[in-house]
């Protein structure tokens, strides 16, 4: 974690973050609730990038890392926080090199592993708050049913050709719905960006989104729950509210 947990912070601190403690509805507290946050983010790709730097950026004190993948050369064009050089790397632990240089006040804990049911009911009760920024179903419905085993907030986020989604699940309450009462708990229908392609703004917009709700999250801002569609050729957005789903078989009584 930081150095600070809540105490005051010292000069350095004071002037790193000062632009954020000049916002009224951030001050010290909400700086000091970021400084003993945990936050899990499932993925390393063009998603966690961007939400990964703001995170860290903003001095949240812990960030664990998934991602079992290595860089590719074609990830450079969207997944903006690695360099030619790391080409070949895991990309667990390309990002973390990049998060520590940006921010050494945050404890960055980098996993090439694979984000299975285990490995996320091991980490994730030790979490505040995960963000999914995986890219197939079978990640987002584990991710999704670990939340709602420790009820962990989840911050979803999906983009693929010009599109992006992104939605909260605040599964601290009871009544919040989970992402299978809005998807469906299957795992059939990804679509690649290998297949599909990307634009990477699209995906930089959604993941940039999803640092912002995490940080609402966790420091008290209420999110409102609904699902926002992000549509990059108009730079449009609409809204999709949701509700829980009684009979989901993941937080439900199916």
């Amino acid at each position: 974690m930081s150095d600070y947990h809540g105490d005051a912070l010292n000069d350095d601190q004071l002037l790193r973050y000062s632009r954020q403690l000049l916002l009224q509805e951030f001050d010290l507290d909400g700086q000091q609730a970021l400084a003993g946050a945990s936050v899990l983010l499932v993925g390393c790709g063009g998603l966690a990038n961007p939400a990964s730097l703001y995170l860290a950026g903003a001095g949240v004190g812990r960030l664990l890392l998934v991602d079992d993948d290595r860089v590719d050369a074609s990830n450079l064009h969207r997944q903006i926080a690695f360099r030619g050089d790391q080409v070949g790397e895991g990309k667990a632990g390309a990002l973390a090199a990049q998060l520590r240089a940006l921010n050494p006040d945050v404890l960055v804990e980098p996993h090439a592993a694979r984000a299975d049911r285990e490995w996320l009911d091991r980490h994730v009760p030790g979490v505040d708050l995960v963000l999914d920024c995986s890219d197939n179903f079978a990640t987002r419905q584990a991710a999704n049913a670990a939340c709602v085993a420790h009820r962990k907030p989840l911050v979803s986020g999906a983009a693929i050709r010009l599109d992006g989604q992104l939605a909260v699940f605040d599964l601290r309450r009871p009544d919040s719905a989970c992402y299978a009462c809005v998807y469906g708990a299957g795992t059939d229908g990804d679509l690649a960006c290998s297949e599909a392609g990307i634009l990477g703004p699209v995906v930089g917009t959604v993941g940039t989104l999803q640092a912002l709700l995490a940080i609402h999250l966790l420091t008290g801002t209420p999110v409102a729950p609904v699902l926002r569609v992000f549509d990059g050729r108009t730079l449009g957005w609409r809204e999709v509210a949701f509700k829980k789903d009684p009979g989901c078989p993941v937080c439900g009584a199916g």
